[in-house]
């Protein structure tokens, strides 16, 4: 196998008939992975070039342990090493892994980390999953007492524990494959189990379909091996298992493949700028037939349709300025919008939440900083828009992000502008979610996440405005089209869109007069005219920076 890149499938069918894709469980890197890539989560700046010492935490896996390379579009950004270890009630499984990437033309790098403890069974009695991109991990344990899961969370800013009681027992991801082998695995069979996910700290439910036994070539060998089919979180994948639970290929429909590898082939990483795919770039949806909106701020009325949202709660799609009829959205700027009666369910968005520490004493000590003497909910609400906005450095970086730990290292992207920004508002009592979906920029959509902050009236009425502190723009812009709410376990809903989603700008309604006329051409000649902008060396493209290549829009007719 070449180092750096992977062809296409290549698994040879024996006489089994072939199956369906699907995964017995989605292999914790790759959804981690894929809700990294699809979301764009930047904080810490993540260092890349010198190798992560790994050195150590490899040094405990043995000649059992498998090794597997991760691709992302033919490129390798990575690899994972995972061993099962007895114990005197049942076992231990074991997990490492290095990624390595480029997000909007800076390359970056995250060290993961899971660990599970099961029963002879393998059924589940705890984890712990760390995520380290370079300034220290962010460590999430959990401890399974009947149907009561205690979870702590530890960042280098602290460390936090709930307790939460579970309708049904869960399963970990690092731990479903073995499971469903030690119950018997047989083309046809089908099941629904409840999975924890360390990472977003929600529990959803999880299908899985064994659909056939066929023979797939991993590591220039045949390997006999189940082809499954599971759905979780939007996301369809496939993978293929032997009959005692080891997973020795995976692909999701983004483009990313975990294939079983020895273990110099899984650890040869590919060199800087063998690394040619920008992963966030490749996501963005360029709108189909390509058009250009000139000025976002100056749209005042947004109409688009786009693909793959019938899976999406209405209450999401709905209201805050967005309507949505089938596949059609229409966004109104929020300027325009007026104050309704005000909106019983806002209470509920003023507690701390695990990521969230709007009662943290640094949050509310901040949050007091930053609006000063404003009294007004409006008010606040925008000067935490540019208080955010002003004292967070924006670097790519791979991380999960905590209010509190961005606050610490005041450096990040739109989840950490909107991390902060929530947190700060609910610790002066403005009811405030997260929202995720689409932003355009610079010729695409991006995928992206943005605050939205209840502003209540003295007369006792209110509106949900979206704000957009990593933009500076408040209210945001009427190209934001939410696609979920939330907190930090909603941002994974959006994972089913990527790399099918297709999006067609219907009608775009501007300000009268806000098109630009360019000095020195003909009216009848609006393309962008192409000037170097100075840019500060080693940065490199990030979602909110305008000077970024944009996407090529041919000029309109």
């Amino acid at each position: 196998m070449a180092h750096g890149r992977i062809g296409r499938h290549d698994h040879r069918v024996t006489p089994f008939p072939p199956l369906p894709s699907r995964l017995t469980r989605p292999f914790s890197f790759l959804l981690v992975l894929a809700w990294i890539v699809q979301m764009g989560l930047l904080v810490r700046q993540a260092y890349f070039g010198a190798p992560v010492a790994l050195a150590a935490d490899l040094a405990r896996y043995g000649s059992s342990a498998q090794w597997r390379g991760i691709y992302y579009r033919g490129d390798k950004i990575g690899f994972s090493v995972a061993q099962t270890v007895p114990t005197d009630d049942g076992y231990e499984l074991q997990e490492d892994g290095r990624l390595q990437m480029t997000l909007l033309g800076s390359p970056s790098s995250v060290r993961l980390r899971s660990v599970a403890r099961v029963d002879r069974a393998f059924a589940l009695r705890g984890f712990s999953f760390s995520l380290d991109s370079g300034t220290g991990p962010t460590q999430v344990e959990g401890t399974l007492e009947g149907l009561r899961l205690h979870l702590a969370i530890t960042t280098s800013s602290g460390r936090r524990e709930e307790t939460r009681a579970l309708a049904e027992a869960p399963t970990l991801a690092l731990n479903l494959s073995r499971r469903l082998a030690a119950e018997g695995l047989e083309p046809g069979k089908k099941v629904q189990v409840s999975v924890f996910d360390p990472a977003t700290l929600r529990n959803a439910p999880m299908t899985v379909e064994v659909q056939a036994r066929e023979v797939v070539r991993v590591a220039n060998r045949p390997v006999p091996a189940f082809r499954m089919e599971s759905r979780f979180a939007g996301v369809v994948t496939k993978s293929w298992i032997t009959d005692v639970g080891e997973v020795v290929r995976e692909e999701s429909p983004m483009g990313l493949i975990v294939v079983r590898e020895t273990a110099e082939q899984a650890q040869a990483l590919a060199v800087p700028g063998a690394i040619q795919v920008d992963m966030l770039e490749a996501a963005a949806l360029v709108p189909d037939p390509p058009r250009r909106i000139d000025e976002p701020t100056a749209v005042v009325r947004l109409r688009l349709r786009l693909s793959g949202v019938s899976d999406f709660p209405d209450a999401d799609l709905q209201g805050a300025g967005q309507s949505v009829t089938g596949d059609v959205f229409v966004v109104r700027d929020p300027r325009t919008l007026e104050p309704g009666p005000r909106d019983p369910e806002s209470s509920r968005f003023v507690s701390p939440e695990p990521f969230l520490e709007s009662d943290a004493p640094e949050i509310v000590a901040e949050a007091h900083r930053a609006v000063t003497d404003a009294k007004a909910p409006r008010a606040q609400a925008e000067r935490l828009v540019r208080h955010v906005h002003a004292i967070l450095e924006k670097k790519p970086t791979l991380s999960l992000p905590s209010a509190l730990e961005v606050l610490k290292t005041r450096v990040g992207d739109c989840n950490e502008h909107t991390a902060l920004y929530v947190a700060l508002a609910r610790s002066l009592g403005l009811p405030a979610r997260m929202a995720v979906g689409l932003v355009y920029l610079r010729g695409a959509f991006y995928y992206h996440a943005w605050p939205e902050v209840y502003v209540a009236e003295p007369d006792g009425r209110g509106l949900w405005l979206p704000v957009d502190p990593t933009l500076n723009q408040f209210p945001a812009d009427a190209t934001h089209v939410r696609l979920a709410r939330g907190g930090l376990d909603r941002q994974a809903a959006i994972l089913g869109l990527v790399g099918h989603a297709k999006v067609t700008l219907l009608d775009v309604d501007v300000t009268p007069g806000s098109i630009p006329i360019l000095v020195g051409r003909e009216a009848s000649d609006l393309r962008p005219l192409e000037i170097a902008l100075p840019r500060r060396a080693g940065s490199g493209r990030r979602c909110w920076d305008s000077s970024s290549t944009p996407h090529p829009i041919p000029p309109e007719p």
